[in-house]
């Protein structure tokens, strides 16, 4: 994956950035994150051994706004009939009604399935949110999803608010239902979630693809999503990613093994993603503090439980991620407009995750600054424990340049800091000399590998390419085992020959000595 973008288009995009970033006009950036643990919610089906979930985003109104992370239904979904609680029904022309009252549609017809269950709706005849909740209501759900159906919303879902003070009264009178909604895409595998291939598609589409039972809470701290962009570049965020814990750990694992990042002199380590500045000795990490933690095959529990969980959200396979690089920005630091390239070993997506709270004042956030869609440019702003994920590569694996991005210069007083921990998916499963050996060397010096080993790599690759260099090093590496097995019986050997020569050196007693010795002892005595 050899990438060259142009001069030219690299400093149009710095240029873009740097008049965004003086003018400090947020109307010209996309903010995230927007949504909160809060509104977060959860529907769940299977049994303990194949459990499967989708995030969706609770209304304003309803239970779960009192309840909070208290509240929780399990019953049986059931499509709405007609889907979008309509159909062919006219509006109501009543002048003496209110506008909420004309556009409430009546009972669904199939109101006796609905009782006492969890109604799925669409969104696409344009009710508003309490009117959908006012039709499940009135019809006796237990609990109305509601399904974002437009096209280009991808996996983008909001909380449904009323639109004027009649529908605030109303849903604080009357709607003590839960009330989520979930993307097209989520409503799509819910739906289809027990189809068969001899299914017929007018059954599926009537709901016998439907899980017998779900059940619904709130999310709480569990991993939700939230899509920044769907596409060129694909961007999207995972809240709770990490505990406060977790995070405070990794904090704890960097500190003391930092390096400052001199990314001037034209010399790039490839083994932990440090690349050298397209131009040489003007610098694009500023002032950046960073430790690669090898831990690999031989992590500990939380490593490991981080690295499942990632997997498990992302559907990047474990053996694909790299080791978790830790950043530290103080005041004044900032990382300019790069890309995640290094042409070692091509990185497939990147997993970034901030470890700490940053007031919105003191910027360090992370900046897409010029996205495919046309849109403006997306800013992310760091809270402890999300991650933002983006694609470097598109469906087919070519470099998405759109993947340009920045982290701000980070302010306040000489006490600001900011940390990051950053993971990269790479287009390969990594060997063992990378998951094992590596960390194995670093494990006497607190997870972090000795510079000698980049600049072995660096050397081999100088010497004989990219490709070939980078092989040379695995072998090496790999070599580094029967080395030490080698000394460890070369070792023993010496320890073993030198006792052999000590024994030979102490030569047993003849029968005469012995004799010798005794006569004189027993003369020794007359006397």
């Amino acid at each position: 994956m050899k990438i060259s973008p142009t001069t030219s288009i690299l400093s149009a995009l710095l240029c873009r950035l740097n008049y965004l970033a003086s003018a400090n006009d947020e109307q010209s950036y996309r903010v995230f994150p927007q949504r909160t643990s809060k509104e977060a919610a959860v529907i769940e089906w299977g049994h303990s051994a194949i459990i499967s979930a989708l995030d969706g985003a609770v209304a304003t109104f309803g239970p779960q706004t009192s309840q909070g992370a208290n509240f929780e239904v399990e019953t049986s979904p059931v499509l709405a009939n007609p889907i979008d609680g309509v159909g062919r029904k006219r509006k109501n022309d009543d002048e003496s009604l209110s506008d909420f009252d004309k556009e409430y549609p009546g009972k669904l017809k199939n109101a006796d399935e609905v009782e006492g269950n969890m109604v799925i709706m669409t969104d696409a005849a344009g009710l508003s949110g309490v009117t959908m909740a006012r039709i499940a209501k009135e019809s006796g759900a237990a609990a109305l999803m509601v399904v974002n159906t437009d096209q280009n919303a991808g996996d983008f879902i909001y909380s449904l608010e009323p639109e004027n003070d009649e529908e605030a009264a109303y849903a604080e009178e009357n709607i003590d239902i839960p009330v989520v909604m979930v993307s097209l895409q989520a409503g799509n595998v819910i739906t289809t979630a027990m189809a068969t291939e001899d299914m017929d598609p007018n059954d599926v589409n009537k709901g016998a693809g439907l899980p017998e039972r779900v059940r619904l809470y709130a999310g709480g701290d569990r991993p939700f999503f939230e899509d920044a962009m769907s596409g060129k570049p694909m961007v999207y965020l995972i809240h709770n990613m990490l505990t406060s814990e977790e995070c405070d750990e990794l904090i704890r694992m960097a500190d003391g093994n930092y390096d400052r990042v001199d990314d001037t002199n034209g010399v790039s380590n490839y083994l932990e993603n440090t690349i050298a500045s397209k131009k040489r000795g003007e610098a694009t990490a500023i002032d950046i503090d960073r430790v690669t933690l090898w831990k690999g095959g031989i992590a500990g529990k939380l490593i490991k439980d981080i690295d499942e969980r990632m997997s498990q959200v992302t559907g990047f396979p474990a053996e694909h991620f790299s080791d978790f690089q830790v950043n530290r920005f103080k005041s004044g630091s900032s990382h300019n407009p790069h890309f995640d390239i290094n042409p070692a070993n091509g990185i497939m997506a990147s997993i970034t995750i901030f470890l700490n709270d940053i007031p919105d004042d003191q910027g360090g956030e992370l900046v897409f600054p010029s996205p495919g869609d046309g849109a403006g440019p997306v800013i992310i702003r760091p809270r402890k424990g999300l991650a933002v994920v983006h694609h470097n590569t598109d469906e087919k694996y070519n470099f998405d340049q759109t993947t340009l991005h920045q982290e701000l210069p980070l302010q306040g007083d000489s006490l600001a800091v900011k940390y990051v921990a950053k993971k990269f998916v790479y287009l390969n499963p990594q060997p063992q000399t990378v998951r094992i050996m590596l960390p194995l060397i670093a494990l006497p010096f607190g997870g972090k590998l000795p510079r000698q080993f980049i600049t072995l790599q660096n050397t081999l690759i100088e010497k004989y390419g990219l490709e070939a260099g980078d092989i040379y090093f695995q072998k090496i590496v790999s070599m580094i085992p029967f080395g030490l097995l080698l000394l460890i019986g070369s070792l023993v050997g010496s320890a073993v020959q030198k006792g052999m020569k000590k024994d030979e050196g102490k030569k047993p007693e003849s029968s005469d000595q012995k004799g010798t010795k005794q006569k004189k002892t027993k003369s020794k005595k007359k006397d």
